[in-house]
């Protein structure tokens, strides 16, 4: 059979995986024998994965380490040869906190190191390894993470006859609620709320029963308890953040724009059916929001 055609852009992801030993911050860095070189751990998405859940599997497999995104560090761009063709590569980099696990040398990688950020930004062989340093290096490692997720399809409210509030997904809707399972999973939530919406609950019950969690209702996620501004699921963001334990809110496309641009400043703020904002504070003040438009591919 021919070969596959060489896609045009080539989407991998990555992390800068840290821990912190004896009070120091250390950054894993791994060898790849058939490059001869250091880099951070990342490697290609399969086909329809999401970029975060890819980021984490390729951190998984490169090091043996699981790891939790944070915050995100961008994204490198740069050309590789591609079945014989020169395309451009991609990659998006996390902040990746180191949980359990072991490193084992395998063909692909036959080291693994820990050394300090500024080592790290001295030691990787590629330019495009610097920036994820560079951006990890600018605020604390650990930052309070909350996500803002806006509930999925839930069909036409003009063709909806009963309470609106009753109104429930649609098959597209069940779908993302439970892509939205799969990838808020791999963030270490703690907490589940929704606001009191048939709709807001079926898309985050998948998750709630993955973790093994009770789905929390909380009216401060309703559109019509934040106009104008949404002070309060701004407010309830900031408080959830500052928990320490990590946590999914579920609202409506009247509220999560509002929101947003309260927390960052930013005024082009897209909130469509599905989508995802990973929200990192410090002290309290936004260092990152991360944008995820689907969370589930198209079919």
């Amino acid at each position: 059979m021919p070969d596959e055609p060489s896609p045009r852009v080539v989407r991998a992801a990555g992390g800068v995986v840290w821990r912190q030993v004896d009070g120091r911050v250390e950054v894993a860095l791994v060898h790849r024998p058939k490059y001869g070189d250091w880099s951070l751990p990342k490697g290609k998405l399969e086909p329809g994965e999401i970029e975060v859940v890819g980021g984490v599997r390729e951190v998984a497999e490169e090091t043996g380490f699981a790891a939790v995104p944070g915050r995100s560090l961008g994204v490198s761009r740069y050309r590789v040869l591609d079945k014989g063709r020169d395309v451009e590569k991609t990659v998006q980099w996390w902040a990746m906190q180191c949980r359990e696990g072991e490193f084992v040398p395998t063909a692909e990688v036959d080291q693994l190191r820990w050394v300090a950020p500024t080592s790290a930004l001295a030691r990787v062989s590629a330019g495009y390894d610097c920036a994820p340093l560079q951006a990890f290096s600018a605020h604390p490692p650990e930052t309070n993470v909350v996500l803002l997720l806006r509930h999925g399809s839930a069909g036409d409210s003009e063709r909806w006859q009963d309470h609106d509030d009753e109104r429930p997904l649609d098959r597209t809707g069940l779908a993302q609620a439970q892509a939205a399972a799969e990838v808020l999973s791999v963030y270490g939530v703690e907490r589940v709320l929704a606001a009191p919406l048939l709709r807001c609950q079926q898309t985050v019950q998948p998750l709630a029963d993955r973790l093994g969690v009770d789905l929390e209702p909380v009216k401060a996620a309703r559109e019509d308890e934040n106009a104008p501004g949404a002070a309060p699921l701004t407010e309830l963001l900031r408080d959830l953040a500052a928990s320490g334990r990590r946590a999914v809110v579920c609202s409506q496309g009247g509220a999560i724009p509002e929101a947003v641009r309260a927390l960052s400043g930013v005024s082009d703020v897209r909130a469509r059916k599905g989508s995802l904002w990973v929200l990192s504070l410090d002290d309290g003040v936004l260092v990152d929001a991360h944008y995820t438009a689907r969370l589930l591919e198209p079919a």
